[in-house]
């Protein structure tokens, strides 16, 4: 079993390198890149200095000198062909350098998403247990009481919140509850109010939580459905199991049938999607942290994308790829943990 995780580690590095080159040649070859956004600025007469990357005042006309010219494509570093920029790019990389940002003053892309993790960190987090905590009970229940008025009515709730997506349902909820709309309970966005570190202590704790009120909610809308639906599947399958009849047979309560015996073996397909939770709970939800102005790694990744910082848009495309790899290989292992009859070889 150790040698199948060692090569699912050593798989990682073919894998990283495919999306990489994939996502570093788009972005390179897309039109809209940075040269053409500071062509722009310089029509307008606003222009980058090449070596200091601050902006000054250029000319108004539309005829660009070819000094200038190359010397964004020296800043930006198109003067070498792609290839070897991205060579460039992948060395420093192993150095954990990821550049620095065209837009964000010229800091480290490292600095950026670090402090922007906890952020996401926090909302994701909440959201990811308020999951579990609400799903796994109620597809349990949905399972033992399949057919009944509790599973229709409860049913059609689920399929409800599949049909509609946590940021389409955060732009609902901030149009009824947020401020100064039909009911002003909930902030329009952020992450606390603005004097927050003015308040007490007790008060702080719950400024950060009334804030997360609606962006939770939305985070476990996402999930919702899905998780719930697998849940009450995975019972009703493990229900029909001979072993289950055997214990029921045996005088077991259903209680205890269903927590001892049904729930741990009916956790299995749920630990597959873990992995994928996981990287969502820890490199945040671009949509969601958007629509209510979360300043974390998803908001961080849109505006890079919009303002065509190549740096910052690798760096995240990094960061959430390595964590999507590595939660696949924590879900293999928590087949194992789960279930000890599992083997890989």
């Amino acid at each position: 079993m150790a040698s199948y995780f060692i090569r699912r580690l050593l798989l990682i590095i073919p894998t990283f390198i495919g999306i990489t080159i994939i996502s570093f040649f788009i972005l390179q070859l897309a039109p809209g890149g940075p040269i053409e956004i500071e062509m722009m600025n310089y029509r307008t007469g606003n222009t980058r200095d090449s070596e200091s990357g601050t902006f000054s005042k250029g000319g108004s006309n539309f005829e660009i000198p070819e000094s200038i010219l190359n010397g964004m494509k020296k800043f930006y570093g198109f003067d070498k062909p792609v290839h070897i920029r991205y060579i460039h790019w992948l060395g420093n990389l192993l150095t954990l350098d990821l550049g620095n940002s065209y837009t964000y003053n010229n800091k480290p892309v490292w600095d950026l998403i670090v402090s922007r993790f906890p952020v996401s960190l926090k909302f994701g987090l909440a959201g990811f247990i308020l999951s579990y905590l609400i799903c796994i009970p109620l597809g349990v229940m949905k399972a033992v009481k399949n057919g009944s008025k509790f599973d229709f009515f409860t049913s059609m709730i689920v399929f409800i919140g599949y049909s509609v997506p946590g940021w389409a349902l955060g732009a609902i909820l901030l149009i009824f509850f947020g401020g100064g709309s039909f009911w002003d309970l909930f902030p329009l966005g952020g992450v606390v109010s603005q004097n927050h570190d003015s308040l007490p202590f007790l008060n702080r704790i719950w400024d950060g939580a009334y804030h997360m009120i609606l962006p939770v909610t939305s985070y476990v809308i996402s999930s919702f459905a899905v998780l719930t639906i697998l849940t009450k599947n995975s019972v009703i399958e493990t229900l029909s199991q001979d072993y289950i009849r055997t214990a029921y047979a045996k005088g077991l309560s259903e209680k205890r049938v269903l927590i001892s015996h049904a729930l741990r073996n009916s956790l299995i397909p749920i630990a597959t999607g873990l992995g994928h939770f996981i990287s969502i709970v820890l490199a945040g939800s671009v949509l969601i942290e958007t629509v209510f102005n979360i300043d974390g790694i998803g908001m961080l990744g849109y505006k890079s994308i919009l303002s065509r910082d190549y740096p910052i848009t690798m760096g995240i495309l990094v960061f959430q790829s390595m964590l999507m790899m590595i939660g696949n290989i924590f879900s293999d292992i928590i087949y194992v943990f789960v279930d000890p009859r599992i083997r890989f070889k």
